[in-house]
């Protein structure tokens, strides 16, 4: 959780928070039930979520966590009416994209995107989202709670061995093998990001730059590089921006022991989007 705090710290000292961070207010509960089970949302906000749905999240599940969950998913509400205003914005937190509708998974106790989505489209800010998942791990929570939506249309890039073990179906999934290294990645993202912007037509585009495809993450199992993920993400705002399109970007995932590192690696996005003001 420290890398939260390295995040911000790096984002202050390179002059990318001039002004402080725009900060969210917890989530309320109409919102999360636009994306999530009204009793899952209860046991969460309680503090009773059984031990099974704990484990499958892999995070006690205290007062604290959900805090935490609420406030991330406010911030990516907040980054995406950003977007609308400004072209661009980014979360310093988001892309829980295992949780699901009916609970959390895999370290993600709300599916923020998700969440963010639905509360947009809710109040008329948008109709049809795009939601482009970079992460090294498939967004199934985020596939599973728009399988049948019509309006949003989520790709995911991510690593075939990796987890989760059961795949859900997201409306574009392509799965990369071990090692794959910045060419190959982005020979793929290059392709498939455009394809997609132009075969949809969203009114915005929800981005989770999850840097854990690096070659020194824990949990990777790619072979990008801190050069490769950049371009990576200056490939696709620009591919987003080019078009006149809003989009919002949220971290995602990144995995080790040194703290200081993965807050300067999820500081890609916002150093990436900062070439674009």
């Amino acid at each position: 959780m420290r890398k939260f705090g390295a995040l911000a710290e790096h984002l202050e000292s390179q002059g990318l928070a001039p002004n402080g961070f725009h900060e969210p207010r917890e989530a309320p509960e109409g919102w999360l039930r636009l994306g999530h089970a009204a009793a899952y949302i209860d046991a969460v906000n309680a503090g009773r979520v059984p031990r099974e749905i704990e484990r499958q999240i892999g995070l006690p599940m205290t007062e604290e966590v959900g805090r935490r969950g609420r406030l991330a998913t406010a911030g990516t509400v907040l980054a995406g009416k950003l977007a609308l205003e400004h072209g661009m914005a980014a979360n310093t937190a988001g892309g829980s994209h295992h949780a699901r509708f009916e609970h959390g998974a895999g370290f993600c106790v709300f599916n923020d995107v998700a969440v963010a989505v639905r509360v947009m489209q809710a109040d008329g800010d948008v109709e049809r989202a795009l939601i482009i998942d970079l992460d090294v791990h498939q967004g199934d929570g985020t596939a599973r709670i728009f399988a049948e939506d019509t309006s949003v249309m989520t790709l995911s890039i991510h690593g075939e061995n990796n987890y989760p073990t059961e795949k859900a179906e997201s409306d574009v999934d392509i799965a990369l093998p071990d090692g794959t290294d910045d060419a190959a990645y982005l020979d793929i993202v290059k392709v498939a990001v455009p394809r997609a912007l132009d075969a949809f037509g969203p009114d915005i585009v929800f981005y989770n730059a999850g840097v854990d495809p690096h070659r020194d993450d824990k949990l990777g199992r790619l072979a990008m590089s801190d050069e490769g993920l950049a371009e990576r993400d200056r490939f696709v705002v620009d591919a987003v921006r080019s078009r006149g399109l809003p989009i919002a970007g949220v971290i995602g995932g990144a995995y080790g022991p040194d703290h200081d590192a993965l807050g300067v690696r999820h500081g890609t996005i916002h150093r990436v989007m900062a070439e674009f003001l």
